[in-house]
């Protein structure tokens, strides 16, 4: 039954075995966690992904059946390093992840214990139309790429929040986003960075850095 966790894209015809596995775990807990169940019971994922620290490249987005629309999703996220599972979920979803995300995510990484479990919504990127398009229907700012890579920010750091941003420009031209979060958070937050960072790189193939601007390492 713990395929019912999957709710698969269209266009999607096989599912991952790393979902597979985030699928039975979630159908698990929904079945012996008594205080779990009510809000796991509603909730699927559409992916989910291996991604490991310092792996600096990704294949290409692969392409749904609208020339149009593009999944978020890269075909594989492998390399050398200590993985991470990226777990993809419905928008509508998100919220309701969102009320039980941090007790799901200690669950999950008692589970699989050697990698960090990160929930990313499975946004789509709308093509900017060109001039011979035959869509004439303006594209939602959701849809953008600006927006989508900006919604990955906050979703990679929920519940902390995001206190500022700023991009800058290294002597060689190559851009890095800094993402500055509340410094509340440092102590239960750190050990994820670089995971955080390595899952932003394969999503968008840019390099961002987080920090707290107020708290300094002992």
């Amino acid at each position: 039954m713990s395929e019912k966790k999957i709710a698969k894209r269209s266009g999607t015809l096989t599912t991952d075995e790393t979902a597979k596995q985030i699928a039975q775990a979630l159908y698990d807990l929904e079945n012996n966690v008594p205080e779990l169940k009510k809000d796991l019971k509603p909730l699927q994922i559409t992916d989910a992904k291996e991604v490991s620290h310092n792996n600096g490249t990704r294949k290409p987005f692969s392409k749904l059946s609208n020339s149009e629309h593009y999944s978020p999703i890269p075909l594989t996220m492998r390399g050398g390093g200590k993985k991470a599972i990226v777990i993809f979920v419905p928008v509508p979803l998100l919220k309701q992840f969102h009320k039980v995300q941090q007790r799901l995510t200690r669950e999950l990484e008692k589970k699989f214990s050697d990698r960090h479990i990160v929930f990313i919504a499975d946004r789509r990127i709308l093509r900017k139309p060109s001039r011979k398009s035959r869509v004439k229907q303006a594209r939602p700012r959701t849809r953008t790429l600006t927006s989508v890579h900006e919604k990955y920010l906050e979703d990679l750091v929920y519940p902390t929040e995001i206190v500022g941003k700023r991009t800058t420009v290294k002597v060689d031209g190559s851009k890095i986003i800094k993402v500055f979060l509340d410094s509340k958070d440092a102590t239960s937050l750190e050990y994820k960075l670089d995971t955080f960072k390595s899952v932003y790189k394969n999503l968008t193939s840019k390099d961002v850095e987080f920090k707290f601007p107020a708290h300094q390492l002992e």
